[in-house]
């Protein structure tokens, strides 16, 4: 069964979701990692988003933190303050799922500015929201990202949430609980950071994938891990599953449940 690039990079995240983890997600392509692995391997997995909804089960892709089926789908819903206070601060998510506009070498990610200097930037992006929180204490950080060199680069114009700073050592100065990024999925291949030097290397290509094009999409000398694997290609369930997902649309009420007299 035949797949685009961009179904095996949200597949091949998704996958990396377990069932009876409590995962926060971000909006985009988090969002549909994560709602695929609750529909498919991981139906226990509890999906906590921004707005304050708790164990949300949509039945389509929310537009946005804000869309009403999570809070209509969820557990619970509480307040923003005590999502981050609360569930995120002590160290009780086991997995943040986040975008980058730039991602570098150190696994640091970027959501503000691109070019020049913060007050006079070439791009002013949408900003950090609860990203560097959620870099800074959830257990561990998946990031999925479209892989190139406008978005892998040596180094981030400007640093919205840490991962690894600039080497070993740097999340424990700067006191952050969490583990930092484990795992960056992309279009081409999968990377997880070095054990001793904590710059991303590549650990999978996906099928098609060559080392030279993963290289050449790559903003620094991307070294490959030992024993360097293909990811397994999508199964027909989870091409089903997840395009399913995308194409679902939100249910509208017919007139004759809409009650009067």
């Amino acid at each position: 069964m035949s797949h685009t690039s961009d179904e095996m990079m949200t597949i091949a995240a998704a996958r990396q979701l377990r069932a009876g983890q409590v995962c926060f997600v971000g909006i985009g392509l988090p969002s549909t990692a994560a709602n695929l692995a609750r529909n498919t391997h991981a139906p226990g997995l509890v999906l906590i988003y921004e707005s304050g909804t708790i164990g949300a089960k949509p039945d389509h892709l929310p537009l946005s933190i804000g869309d009403g089926i999570l809070a209509e789908t969820a557990d619970a819903v509480v307040s923003v303050p005590e999502i981050f206070n609360y569930w995120l601060q002590p160290g009780r998510i086991d997995v943040g799922f986040l975008g980058a506009a730039q991602l570098d070498r150190f696994g640091n990610i970027n959501t503000t500015v691109i070019g020049g200097d913060y007050a006079s930037p070439k791009v002013r992006l949408p900003g950090a929201g609860g990203a560097p929180e959620i870099a800074a204490s959830c257990r561990e950080v998946i990031v999925v990202v479209r892989h190139s060199r406008r978005t892998f680069v040596d180094k981030a114009d400007f640093i919205t949430s840490v991962g690894y700073g600039s080497g070993p050592g740097d999340r424990e100065r700067l006191g952050l609980t969490g583990a930092g990024p484990a795992t960056v999925i992309t279009d081409l291949g999968i990377l997880a950071p070095d054990p001793e030097s904590r710059e991303l290397r590549l650990t999978h290509l996906h099928p098609g994938v060559t080392l030279d094009q993963a290289r050449e999409a790559t903003g620094w000398d991307l070294a490959a891990a030992p024993g360097l694997a293909e990811t397994a290609p999508p199964s027909e369930h989870e091409l089903a599953a997840l395009r399913a997902l995308t194409t679902a649309t939100p249910a509208t009420p017919s007139r004759g449940n809409q009650g009067g007299g």
